[in-house]
């Protein structure tokens, strides 16, 4: 009782804070808010299981690796941002990419979607999840092709908001719950599963799960550079402390028997902490992962409309999108999609950083040049070797 307690008064008390007009309406926090709610997805959900289960421990380790090189290529992105020097061709190939990119990335949140609505009812089967998702798709398709989707991304901040609070209610659930284990002797330091190779290409494979702040880059009409530089680098901080938390607390408190790779798995790990998580956690998800899709859709047939020099109009793009979307629905299983979502924003961060040293090395500044050069070089590791874990 006490935790579910604890847990409803986070939550309460950080909406309230990100709802209290002085933090709702400054310019920072709404610039911020556009990466936040691309990085902070439900792939925050799926990360926590799927990297207890296959590094056990280690799994601190992997998460600050993985927020490390998102800093570095977000770096990359803030240099085009602060130092904007045409490259014609490779910004023509990066805005395929990222279309491409967005495809797959919707495809993923919906499928995410998808399970969670339905983990708690008792239609909860693969069938019936991919059934959610493609209803999803085609109410996407309708508003988008009729109305626009100036409506539903106004739900966007107040996501967000809804997102982080109920985040901040499980950190604390998780925070009481470790706190409880170290006081007991109880906490738990299992093994990895996963050694060498196998390891590496799975990390490889979950960089999508902490991508999304390279949305910073397309708010300038609504703000300078200075503020989307200042933006990205918030967003990327708080999403780094939010995981390293989240992982740190979560990865000594379950025997490894209890880590299963599921779209939905912390849903079981966190009824066992406190009653009340599993309802908000899908709240949380169904929230997240629905504005997060409208973003990439709208932000999809924009692209595919620029790159195709309005041949193809944005409505046929999100058509393009929904088919794309709705065939990978019922062909792939969700980390199936989450790693060739992950290729798909390497290749693309790959480029950035190709233009970022192509850019310095003009500048005269060849030290910096080479290090990009070498980003460029994992971007393409990561591309040619990420890979899938296996659910159960």
């Amino acid at each position: 009782m006490f935790l579910n307690i604890a847990v409803v008064a986070a939550v309460v008390a950080v909406a309230f804070l990100l709802l209290w007009p002085r933090v709702a309406a400054a310019r920072v926090w709404r610039a911020t808010t556009t990466p936040l709610a691309s990085i902070i997805g439900s792939g925050f959900l799926v990360l926590g299981p799927l990297l207890g289960a296959s590094y056990g421990i280690w799994a601190i380790a992997v998460m600050a690796l993985l927020n490390a090189v998102a800093w570095c290529f977000g770096a990359a992105i803030r240099q085009s941002i602060a130092d904007p020097r045409p490259s014609p061709r490779l910004d023509q190939v990066a805005s395929v990419v990222l279309a491409f990119a967005y495809v797959v990335s919707v495809a993923y949140y919906l499928n995410l979607f998808g399970a969670f609505g339905v983990s708690l009812t008792p239609f909860d089967t693969p069938l019936a999840a991919r059934g959610v998702t493609t209803a999803v798709y085609l109410l996407i398709l309708v508003v988008g092709w009729t109305k626009g989707f100036s409506a539903l991304e106004r739900m966007e901040q107040v996501s967000v908001g809804v997102k982080l609070a109920i985040i901040a209610g499980l950190l604390v659930g998780l925070a009481l719950a470790f706190a409880g284990s170290v006081r007991t002797g109880a906490l738990i330091v299992n093994p990895p599963t996963l050694t060498a190779w196998s390891a590496i290409t799975l990390a490889f494979g979950l960089i999508v799960t902490v991508q999304g702040f390279e949305t910073s880059r397309f708010l300038g009409d609504s703000y300078s550079p200075a503020m989307r530089i200042r933006s990205m680098k918030l967003a990327q901080a708080v999403a780094a402390a939010i995981y390293m938390v989240y992982i740190v607390l979560l990865v000594p408190l379950f025997p490894a028997s209890d880590y299963i790779i599921s779209e939905t798995a912390i849903i079981d790990l966190m009824a066992e902490v406190a009653p009340v998580l599993p309802l908000l956690l899908v709240a949380a998800a169904l929230a997240a992962q629905f504005s997060a899709a409208v973003a990439d859709t709208s932000g999809s047939g924009g692209l595919l409309k620029e790159v195709s020099r309005d041949r193809i109009t944005p409505r046929m793009g999100y058509a393009l999108l929904v088919a794309a979307g709705v065939v990978m629905t019922w062909t792939l299983d969700v980390f199936q999609i989450i790693a060739y979502a992950s290729r798909a924003f390497a290749l693309y961060y790959t480029i950035q950083a190709l233009i970022a040293a192509r850019t310095s090395w003009g500048r005269g500044r060849r030290p910096r040049a080479l290090g990009w050069a070498a980003l460029a070089g994992l971007g393409a590791l990561i591309v040619a070797l990420g890979r899938a874990a296996e659910g159960g």
